[in-house]
């Protein structure tokens, strides 16, 4: 049966346009995005069927070139259509925050460092410089590579927060194994963060471990 032949309120499309894009599975959202199905699938099916075969909506996203088009029913111009649409989603949020709209939280902060660091095959480490009223200045990669504390360097930050005349840095960095937990070395490092940012009267007001699933706040953890 084709998804046209459906009940209304089952229509991927029309179920979004009703109850919001929120209401529908990963299949449905695949489907939007695929538009049509292949012989003998509707898009649900071949949405279901992709998410089965790439092991869910993250590794289908984050997936290659070469890797996405060589499955049955995506292709070159599929992968350009989705990168364009990952990248319209970093952009919005980098609009929110250029706004000067003050983050008022960890969730604020949370969807924006998902989606600029989380995608990464290589380890960044980044701060959101703030003003003295928590509106975002700016988000900078400071460092790349293996991150531990003996490759972020203090004075780096503190000179660049100085810079930009920052009253507070919200610190942050990606786990490509998909690890959330802070590791021992992630406390230590974050300690000297926060102790020469202190000299200089800049706060930090958390630091977050990106990766798979919800990332970690260290200000919930108290570690802070």
């Amino acid at each position: 049966m084709a998804i046209s032949d459906w009940p209304a309120q089952e229509r991927p499309r029309e179920k979004l346009l009703e109850r919001g894009a929120g209401s529908l599975s990963d299949a449905e959202l695949l489907a939007i995005f695929l538009r049509t199905g292949v012989r003998g699938r509707t898009a649900v099916d071949l949405a279901r069927q992709l998410l089965a075969a790439f092991g869910g909506l993250r590794p289908l996203l984050e997936a290659d070139a070469e890797t996405f088009s060589g499955h049955h029913g995506l292709g070159p111009a599929k992968y350009v259509q989705l990168q364009a649409v990952l990248e319209m989603g970093r952009r919005h949020l980098q609009a929110q925050l250029a706004r000067g709209e003050p983050m008022t939280g960890p969730e604020d902060t949370r969807r924006y460092l998902v989606a600029r660091l989380r995608h990464l095959p290589h380890e960044i480490f980044a701060c959101l410089f703030l003003d003295n009223r928590h509106q975002v200045i700016g988000f900078e990669e400071m460092f790349r590579g293996t991150i531990d504390a003996a490759s972020v360097y203090p004075r780096e930050v503190v000179r660049r927060a100085l810079e930009l005349n920052a009253a507070a840095v919200i610190l942050a960095h990606n786990h490509p194994s998909g690890v959330t937990e802070p590791s021992h070395a992630d406390e230590r490092m974050t300690a000297r963060l926060a102790d020469a940012l202190a000299t200089v009267d800049i706060r930090v007001l958390d630091h977050f471990v990106v990766g798979e699933g919800r990332p970690v706040s260290f200000a919930e953890r108290g570690l802070l």
